[in-house]
Order: structure tokens, then C-alpha cells, then sequence
């Protein structure tokens, strides 16, 4: 069966603007979370939030499409280019078939809608501009990418809140295998307006506390709800062949496993048992082939809710039985936020720069783990040699995604080049 790679990693997040960046502030442990100042918050119940510094959109967007669309496209656009970039790809040298564009959204944009909606309210209809109508659209970001890059093959977004950055990139091995090369997958959000403040209020997920160092704690035991955040990560996802024969500078993995699930339970809460996140883990893990002892990593959702890290503690019990007290677990996304789509899409680069660099990354803002979950929680940047990692995502309403990557190992490589592939 065709094998889907990950070539070109794009990072934009409050860790840093690239790849690089991103993954020293990660392994430095640096807490990118503070209060929100792209407006007064003082009024919301939330008041923290990841955002990214230093993003100068004129630097990386043309201005014609910044005045079309918003901050969430504008990051998508950015993180594109570089995962292009990196990948040593440009699409203009492909048949415009050869690429497809598979982007996930969770909010859309927000803060366009916002400020055209607050002109409509102030000074009437004429103050509505035209762009409107697409700017605020969950496939805007899909859409604008694929006219920039002139790609023509199959477009799709995917709309799955938290889980979608995972589901992004399962539909773009999806696609690759029925015989389009290339896919740009993942997502980023920019829900940091005080209207998307306000929608994302009303789940009572997100944290009170004003002080980020008490806000967003995966499987902490003073756990007490998320912090917001924008940004997220795109990458280039190939066919194995094709990436290697016309000379990909790196592969940073394989997309082996991978699986999706549905609690069908309350649109509004959590299903009171695991079960369903059980299974999205087991069928991952069945369709990479593998088994759960082979899993050397897990990235988890880590929601930083009580309830929510509970019940992923608890279907990390079911999968792996005993040994989940020896498999490592982080969840790093406690140092940047909770990026909805982005932030799966962010867990996935940042698991493959692990297996690059051979190096688990420690749970965010972790003080003190709870004892009654029974992992072993990555405290600090730990060495291991890792082949296989799991990645967990969870959307609100009920949806549960999971994820296997594999190290491509030298022997492949030389197989391709000696045999060709199997």
C-alpha cells in the first residue's frame, strides 16, 4: 500500500514562528502563555491566552489577500510557505494535480467577522465589506491556499474543534493513497477576539486564573480548565516514492496509524466512561499493524480539565494495560495553549521533532502530577530512542482522534534506492 510521509514541517505558535524556534522553546520549557492583549480582557472570565509574537503578516502574506482574509488565514498561509520550504517543494513544478490542500478549522475567522459585524451593527449595511461573505468561512484557509499555490487537487477542510489537526492529516494519507502525491495538511486558529473569547467561555472548560503559571496544567493536580491560544502548524505530507526519488532533503516520518471516533453521547459533555477514546487508540494502533507494547511515546490531548484528563488517563489504562505506568506521556502543549485545530496539528510536528531528535519533550506547565492517573509524565526533556509515537486528540462534542507515526529508518531509504519500494 502507498506509504504517506511527512516532509515539510511549518510551525506559527506562541513557541515560536518556525519549526526550529518552536521546538527550543519546548524543550527549554518556556511558558508562552500571558494575558491576552490584543484587547482588554478584564471583563471575561478568561483573561490568558498563547499568542504568537514577532508574526509580521506583510512579511509573509501579500497584502492584496491581507485585506481579504483573517489573522487564522493569514497564519495558514505563513505556515504553508514554510512547510513548502522546508520540504524543498514547489507545486508550480507538479502537475497542479499532484497537490492537493487538506487544511482543519475550529473557529474560522473570528476577528474579521467581528469587526465587520460590529461595523454593520454601528454604521449599517455599507459597512459590510464584500469580503466578508468568505473571510470568516472554515474552508477560507483551504481555499486561499490552494489559489495561491495553484493546486488542483482535491480540496477539503476538516471541522472536528480540537481533533481536527489530526483528522486533517489522516484525510491527507487518505489522499495520497488514492494517488495525489502531495497534500498540505494541519491548521491554525486565531481565536483571541472577544467574540470567539466568549464562544469558547460557554464550553466551562477554560481556566479563571489570571496567573498562567496556575492556568493551563495537563494531568495536574490542580488541573482547573485551558487557556486559549492561536497558531498551529502545517506540513507536507507525500507519497514515500515520490518524496525520495525526486530528492527530499528529509523525512521527518511516517503516518502509519490512524483513527477517529465518536462518543455520541451529549453535544456538551464527555461521555462518563473512556470507551470510545479506547477504541479511536486501539484502531490507530491495529491500522499502523503494530501492537500497544510497540508505542515508545504518547503525545496526549491533555485538556488540563479534571474530568477530561481523567478520562484520557483512563483510556490510556484500557490500551495498555499495566504498562501504561512505563509508557512516557507528555502533553507540551500546556506551555502554548490549547489551539484547538492548530494545536493537534502542532502535536503532530512536534512529535515528529522528537523522533528526529530522539528527545520526549516534558507536559507543559506541569507542577504536580496526579498520582491517581498511574503515568509516567514526562517532568523533563527525556532522551529515548523513539520509533513509534502515539498522538491523542479530542474535539468538543464528542470527538475522538488518534494518531501512530513511525521512524523511517536508513533501511527503507536504501531499499528505495537499491529495489525499489514493496
Amino acid at each position: 500500500m502507498t506509504r504517506a510521509v511527512v516532509t515539510g514541517i511549518g510551525v506559527i505558535a506562541p513557541s515560536g514562528i518556525g519549526a526550529d524556534q518552536h521546538w527550543k522553546s519546548i524543550l527549554a520549557g518556556e511558558l508562552n502563555v500571558r494575558r491576552i492583549s490584543a484587547f482588554d480582557p478584564t471583563r471575561y472570565a478568561t483573561t490568558i491566552a498563547g499568542q504568537v509574537d514577532g508574526f509580521e503578516v506583510t512579511d509573509r502574506v501579500d497584502p492584496r489577500l491581507v485585506v481579504q482574509t483573517d489573522r487564522w488565514t493569514w497564519m495558514s498561509l505563513a505556515a504553508t510557505q514554510m512547510a513548502l520550504d522546508d520540504a524543498v517543494y514547489n507545486p508550480a513544478d507538479h502537475n497542479p494535480y499532484a497537490t492537493s490542500v487538506s487544511l482543519a478549522a475550529g473557529s474560522g475567522g473570528n476577528e474579521f467577522g467581528q469587526r465587520e459585524m460590529t461595523g454593520l451593527y454601528t454604521r449599517g449595511p455599507r459597512a459590510v465589506g464584500a469580503y466578508q461573505s468568505i473571510a470568516w468561512f472554515y474552508a477560507a484557509s483551504t481555499g486561499q491556499s490552494s489559489i495561491r499555490h495553484a493546486t488542483k487537487g482535491p480540496a477539503s477542510v476538516l471541522v472536528t474543534e480540537g481533533a481536527g489537526g489530526l483528522d486533517s492529516l489522516g484525510h491527507a494519507r487518505r489522499v495520497v493513497r488514492r494517488g495525489t502525491t502531495a497534500v498540505i495538511a494541519g491548521g491554525t486558529e486565531a481565536p483571541l477576539s472577544p467574540y470567539a473569547l466568549t464562544c469558547l467561555g460557554t464550553s466551562g472548560r477554560l481556566t479563571t486564573s489570571a496567573d498562567p503559571r496556575a492556568g493551563y496544567k495537563p494531568f495536574d493536580k490542580q488541573a482547573n480548565g485551558y487557556a486559549p491560544g492561536e497558531g498551529g502548524a502545517v506540513l507536507l505530507v507525500e507519497d514515500f516514492r515520490t518524496a525520495v526519488e525526486r530528492g527530499s532533503p528529509q523525512i521527518y516520518g511516517e503516518i502509519v496509524g490512524y483513527a477517529a471516533t465518536h462518543d455520541a453521547f451529549d453535544a456538551n459533555a464527555p461521555a462518563p466512561d473512556a470507551t470510545h477514546m479506547a477504541r479511536a487508540m486501539s484502531l490507530a494502533i491495529a491500522d499502523a499493524g503494530l501492537k500497544a507494547d510497540d508505542v515508545d511515546l504518547i503525545v496526549a490531548d491533555g485538556a488540563g480539565v479534571a474530568q477530561l484528563d481523567a478520562l484520557e488517563a483512563s483510556a490510556l489504562r484500557m490500551v495498555f494495560g499495566d504498562r501504561i505506568s512505563a509508557v512516557p506521556v507528555t502533553a507540551p502543549q500546556g506551555f502554548v495553549g490549547r489551539l484547538n485545530a492548530g494545536g493537534s496539528a502542532l502535536s503532530v510536528a512536534t512529535a515528529l521533532l522528537a523522533i528526529r531528535d530522539g528527545v520526549a519533550p516534558a507536559v507543559g506547565n506541569l507542577d504536580q502530577p496526579d498520582p491517581a492517573y498511574g503515568l509516567d509524565l514526562v517532568r523533563v526533556p527525556r532522551e529515548l530512542d523513539l520509533d513509534v509515537v502515539l498522538i491523542n486528540a479530542r474535539g468538543f462534542g464528542g470527538f475522538n482522534s488518534s494518531m501512530v507515526l513511525r521512524n523511517i529508518a536508513a533501511a527503507d531509504l536504501e531499499g528505495i534506492a537499491k529495489e525499489g519500494l514493496p
